[in-house]
């Protein structure tokens, strides 16, 4: 196993932690007889704004926060065990970003929901796996689009649902966005150097000026003929005595014994 990739108490604790953190929200609204839907975010109004923080823990019904919550505990685990370094900062700029994203595309409604959460972390460990290149993260890359690869399908509106079933697409369309830009911009340098390299130019210490073929081009790009090598002196010893004697690549111009 990799040595960056290793089981800790945080890899279950956070995902259950952050679930539970719902599921409270949720029993206070429900016990207390709270309404808190009109946190959620408001698209382009300066009272919506508050939703960027508080939309990802509002959710309408139980149906609602179940069926974010099995891929909540699915995606934060992952994230924090294969991601460890970067988990807190995805969470708490993905939370942050797409909020924003949703609150300037928006339908003028309230949005509430972890969904757009979830967007941000299926998008951020699928770029980042493929972008690393790492064969552990494209596994896990793949393992993330085949199971989840349909939720793709619900960033674009659907004109056709009414009711119950019209869900926040720009929420995740912003979430989906919002994971591709984190991906791009955390680095991951203790994966670089577990990349299969397979020319010599992929390698973090390659150096052009002495590579034997780059060295057939001058600055300009244009061929060049290699330089004529020096003779070069021949060295051996007797086994006998251990004498190094030093043989000269020139023609010995003496003239032979007779």
């Amino acid at each position: 196993m990799d040595k960056n990739i290793k089981f800790t108490p945080a890899v279950l604790g956070l995902p259950l932690f952050f679930v539970l953190f719902l599921w409270v929200v949720y029993w206070l609204e429900i016990r207390y007889d709270f309404d808190f839907v009109e946190n959620g975010i408001y698209p382009r109004t300066f009272s919506g704004l508050q939703g960027v923080v508080f939309s990802p823990f509002i959710h309408a019904d139980l149906s609602h926060l179940y069926n974010n919550s099995l891929p909540l505990l699915v995606l934060v685990a992952a994230l924090q065990f294969f991601y460890a370094k970067q988990s807190a900062s995805v969470l708490f700029f993905g939370i942050l970003i797409s909020g924003i994203g949703t609150w300037s595309i928006g339908r003028p409604s309230f949005h509430i929901g972890a969904s757009g959460l979830i967007y941000v972390l299926f998008s951020f460990i699928f770029f980042k796996g493929i972008f690393t290149k790492y064969y552990r993260l494209v596994a896990l890359s793949l393992t993330v689009i085949v199971v989840y690869g349909g939720m793709v399908w619900y960033v674009f509106p659907n004109p056709e649902a009414s009711g119950d079933e019209i869900v926040s697409w720009e929420g995740h369309l912003a979430g989906l966005i919002t994971g591709l830009m984190l991906a791009v911009l955390y680095k991951t340098p203790e994966y670089e150097q577990n990349k299969i390299v397979k020319y010599d130019w992929e390698h973090p210490d390659y150096d052009a000026s002495q590579d034997k073929f780059m060295q057939r081009f001058d600055e300009n790009g244009n061929f060049v003929n290699p330089p004529i090598p020096e003779p070069e002196e021949l060295y051996f010893y007797s086994d006998t005595n251990v004498n190094y004697e030093i043989i000269e690549n020139e023609k010995n111009e003496s003239e032979p014994e007779s």
